[in-house]
């Protein structure tokens, strides 16, 4: 039984002239249109990529990011970064009540921004202190580590959790 993850993938990907990621197999075969989808993208971003075609089937699996020659790996993390959109909450500024639904005033490393929290179900919990917030419009962020946050976010954060 041979192991996979020790094998390079077997494939490469180019972008076609109208900017979209082309999958080219071992075989040769071109599939247009696909696109990258990470299996872990808060715990582990740089291994478990699938690269799924048009019609939703995986057309091959990237153990790691790492293992990828430099042309074909800055392709797929700037196919990733187009696709995923994630807010990193750096403080809380203020929110509207506490009662939702309520609207936060945040910081994040995109910019300063308002969210609205339809109810503490969209706060999700994640390992290690990390919470992914969904507002109203369906944009997650995420508070990489809300005990990381200094004390007058925390206490707002608090209350919702």
């Amino acid at each position: 039984m041979t192991d996979t993850a020790l094998t390079p993938p077997t494939f490469r990907l180019e972008r076609s002239a109208h900017g979209h990621l082309v999958h080219i197999g071992a075989d040769g075969v071109r599939s247009e249109h696909c696109v990258p989808v990470r299996a872990f993208p808060i715990a582990a971003p740089g291994e478990g990529i699938s690269i799924v075609g048009a019609d939703g089937h995986e057309l091959a699996w990237v153990e790691r990011l790492s293992e990828l020659a430099d042309g074909t790996r800055q392709l797929l993390e700037e196919e990733l970064a187009q696709r995923e959109f994630t807010p990193v909450i750096l403080r809380i500024r203020s929110v509207s009540t506490f009662a939702t639904p309520t609207t936060w005033d945040v910081e994040t490393d995109r910019g300063d921004t308002r969210l609205v929290l339809e109810g503490e179900e969209n706060i999700r919990r994640l390992g290690g202190g990390a919470l992914l917030i969904a507002d109203e419009r369906g944009v997650q962020f995420l508070v990489r580590d809300r005990f990381g946050l200094d004390k007058a976010s925390r206490r707002l954060l608090e209350r919702f959790l």
